[in-house]
């Protein structure tokens, strides 16, 4: 086979995975008479944000005594997730240490892997948990987990 300038006493063609493979790979393509390359395409971290709004109305509603489900009590997310809290009410909230004036959007991003609770006042509870699942392992885990989120199949 003829590839440009090069004569190919082979006519396959292999890619190794780059970072590991690189030197076996091409020494192993060398030796069997082929032509080998590498590459890497950077692929940025997986991140989503998750919204989540405070109704218009939710303050008067609580304060006249209705027990509003407006959050879950529970928040599931991912390493490298970001929680939006966007407050449509008319009256100003509290997450954790911060103060979320009406029309007001928060975004805490969350990089490590662990169990969160913050003072919330929109939940009927008062408290809200955020827990973030760690990272897929590198390997078909992290391929797989990458392919539902692709297809919607998560």
């Amino acid at each position: 086979m003829r590839l440009g300038p090069y004569e190919l006493s082979s006519n396959l063609f292999l890619s190794p995975l780059a970072g590991y493979t690189n030197l076996p790979m091409r020494l192993t393509v060398r030796e069997l008479g082929g032509l080998g390359w590498a590459a890497l395409a950077p692929v940025g971290a997986v991140s989503r944000e998750e919204l989540f709004e405070i109704p218009p109305g939710t303050s008067a509603r609580r304060l006249a005594g209705e027990e509003l489900e407006i959050l879950p009590q529970t928040i599931r997310l991912g390493v490298n997730d970001v929680l939006v809290l966007k407050n449509a009410d008319t009256a100003p909230h509290v997450f954790g240490p911060t103060l979320i004036l009406p029309g007001q959007s928060f975004r805490l991003p969350f990089r490590t892997a662990s169990t969160y609770s913050f003072l919330c006042t929109a939940h009927a509870s008062g408290q809200l948990n955020v827990i973030v699942a760690p990272a897929p392992a590198p390997g078909w885990e992290r391929v797989r987990r990458r392919w539902r989120e692709l297809t919607g199949t998560v």
